[in-house]
């Protein structure tokens, strides 16, 4: 993007961005330090200190920080944005206060979580698995779908049909698609499946990375693919990430099948717009191909090695040619596949 400004490598640009939201006069603008917090691929996110105040500023990245070619419009920060706000009033709590934003660079500044708030990622990834935390989430999540199904007022605001493509169904199911003929066909109907039904607002990266746990549980993160869709994305999206941590660490794998069943468990209860076996089936089947997809789409999870990638991606492609699989018939094959 020949307009786009780097915050980065551009500190007058961050000057001018923080007079223009009125969080420091021209003095403390000037003397204002970003400092790059890790963890992002899609979008540059700092660690923002005006005098003795500290905020956190996320800027959306034009090209996506992963290996293979990925770009998508900066213009989805609106839609994170809103989905912040919009998931603020229903959950109170659970998503970080947006303080500015700022049209010129493509950003916002919200509250800075503390240390204290720990990454559930890092957690679940050391080793620590407390199926509570994925009963509150699943809570959570079926709060804000909930509140948020049948409502055309926000449907119109999150009509990004485009960008969830872009950024979640290409990359993604397509990719995965494009590297396994023999699931292509089944791959590409769920992607249409996916893209045609818009039932409730949508995070689109329900991901431990973007989860932190705070004293009042789980604080979400990252709404960069915000969109009003298809919720059982978000549910299969979650699921996937305790089969694949369970690939990776079968010790923990008892634990992380709780976490699991714990997690539908604390959603089922607000489903109210649409029949739960209808929208679990949904669930079950995307789970299969995003199995798939992150170990063969744009963006493969780094903490496989190859031995256990090859033994996920035969599994889920065995689950995709069974798309009669329920929740719980998957979470079956996986403890047989995957206990040692």
């Amino acid at each position: 993007m020949d307009d786009y400004i780097d915050l980065a490598d551009d500190p007058s640009a961050l000057a001018h961005l923080l007079r223009r939201l009125r969080l420091a006069d021209a003095a403390a603008a000037a003397t204002a330090t970003l400092t790059p917090l890790t963890g992002g691929v899609s979008s540059n996110i700092f660690r923002l200190e005006i005098g003795d105040k500290t905020y956190c500023l996320k800027q959306a990245l034009p090209k996506l920080k992963v290996a293979k070619d990925w770009i998508v419009p900066v213009e989805r920060v609106y839609a994170e944005i809103g989905w912040l706000q919009t998931a603020g009033r229903i959950v109170p709590g659970h998503v970080p206060e947006v303080l500015g934003v700022d049209r010129v660079t493509k950003s916002f500044v919200m509250a800075f979580l503390p240390p204290a708030f720990a990454n559930w990622k890092r957690v679940l990834m050391d080793g620590r698995v407390d199926p509570a935390i994925a009963a509150q989430l699943g809570d959570i999540m079926g709060r804000i779908h909930a509140a948020t199904a049948g409502n055309a007022d926000i449907a119109a605001r999150f009509a990004n049909d485009d960008t969830f493509h872009a950024i979640r169904l290409e990359p993604y199911l397509e990719e995965a698609a494009r590297q396994h003929p023999q699931v292509a066909a089944a791959l590409r109907s769920l992607t249409e499946r996916t893209a045609s039904t818009r039932e409730a607002l949508v995070h689109g990266d329900v991901s431990p990375k973007n989860i932190l746990l705070g004293p009042a549980g789980p604080v979400m993160l990252d709404a960069e693919c915000a969109w009003y869709g298809d919720p059982a994305f978000d549910v299969a999206f979650c699921l996937n990430h305790f089969l694949l941590k369970a690939a990776r660490s079968p010790d923990a794998l008892p634990a992380l099948m709780l976490s699991f069943a714990k997690l539908v468990e604390g959603y089922v209860p607000h489903i109210a717009w649409t029949r739960h076996d209808v929208l679990l089936q949904r669930v079950a089947s995307l789970l299969a191909a995003l199995l798939l997809a992150r170990v063969d789409g744009k963006s493969p999870v780094e903490y496989l090695d190859e031995d256990r990638r090859a033994r996920v991606r035969a599994a889920a492609i065995e689950l995709i040619e069974r798309p009669e699989s329920t929740l719980s018939d998957i979470t079956t094959f996986w403890q047989r596949e995957f206990s040692e």
